[in-house]
Formats: C-alpha cells, structure tokens, sequence
C-alpha cells in the first residue's frame, strides 16, 4: 500500500465519519457507521496490524452493524427532529479540546521503531529473536497472542463472547401470547 492509499482511507474514514453524524435516517447512519469501519479495517490491515484489522472488521463492521440494524428492526427509523444547535455547537468545540489534548499527549510518545524506547527495552525485543525458535509460528503477533498470552486471549474471547450473548439476550423478540 502507498502513502497516497493510506490517505485516501483515511479521507474515507472522516468523510463516513462525519456522514454518520449528520445523516437524519438512522438506517443510513448504521450504513455509514459500517462503511466507516471497513476503511479503518482496510487501514489498519494497509499499516500492518492485521490483529487490529480483524477485530475491526468483525466487531466494527460486523456485530455492531448487525445489533444496530436489530435493534432499528424493533424500533422506528427516523430520528426525531430537534432544533438544538447549542448542544451540537457545544459537542464539536469539546471534540475539538479532547483532539486537541490527544495531540498535545502525542508529544511524549516514543518515536517509532526507536531501539532505546522504553517499549522496546521490555519483553518485545525477546518476542522478535525469539518467537519463531520458541513457538514454531512465523508472525509475531501470532505468536504472542495465541502462544505468549493464550490465556489472556481466551479471557478477552470470554468476555466478547458473554457481552454478544448478553446482548442477543436484550434484544430478542419475546412472544407476549406465550406468556
């Protein structure tokens, strides 16, 4: 993937973005909500964190898209029209701050690929020499979240696992004549 294919994802991204919040049909939204997901999966995957861009596509586009356009199913699809464009006003100008204060966090971050950083000082430099050697699997990410942190992995599966069956529980469709 180029620069330039990078930038245009991440265009896409901003303009599904921003087209979520100011559609009015909220089943377009959903659509729009799930567009915005694929691109960020596709740039995720384009900036190599082929983890992250799975996740992504199954928890972004996927679940959620198909618990939103459930959860429209048992209600109406139109939201309901309100002038209130001091609240709005007041939404953009503290998205702006909380933009502003992640950028000025930003500043403290190690640099990239950086050998003296403190994240590669830690265990992720025993992870690269020594991972293909200790668990026979040749990507490192692989390595570290199925053979390093099974267990870990396994917890964060449970725990996706309960809130998707949670969820399916809340909004399942009960026969009230059964009752």
């Amino acid at each position: 993937m180029t620069l330039f294919d990078d930038y245009l994802l991440l265009l896409l991204a901003v303009v599904t973005a921003l087209g979520a919040v100011f559609v009015r049909d909220l089943f377009s939204g959903v659509l729009t909500l799930a567009a915005y997901s694929f691109f960020l999966a596709l740039l995720w995957a384009g900036l190599g964190a082929v983890d992250v861009a799975f996740t992504e596509a199954v928890v972004g586009a996927g679940l959620s898209t198909l618990f939103f356009l459930v959860a429209l199913y048992l209600t109406s699809h139109q939201e309901e029209v309100r002038k209130q464009l001091p609240v709005r006003i007041m939404a953009l100008g503290g998205l702006g701050i909380l933009g502003f204060l992640l950028l000025f966090g930003s500043v403290d971050l190690p640099v990239v690929g950086d050998p003296k950083s403190l994240p590669s000082k830690h265990v992720s430099s025993h992870y690269l020499r020594k991972s293909l050697e200790e668990t026979d699997t040749p990507n490192v990410v692989t390595a570290v979240l199925a053979d390093y942190r099974g267990f870990d992995t396994l917890g964060e599966t449970t725990v996706i696992f309960t809130a998707g069956i949670a969820c399916w529980m809340l909004l399942r469709r009960r026969d009230d004549s059964a009752t």
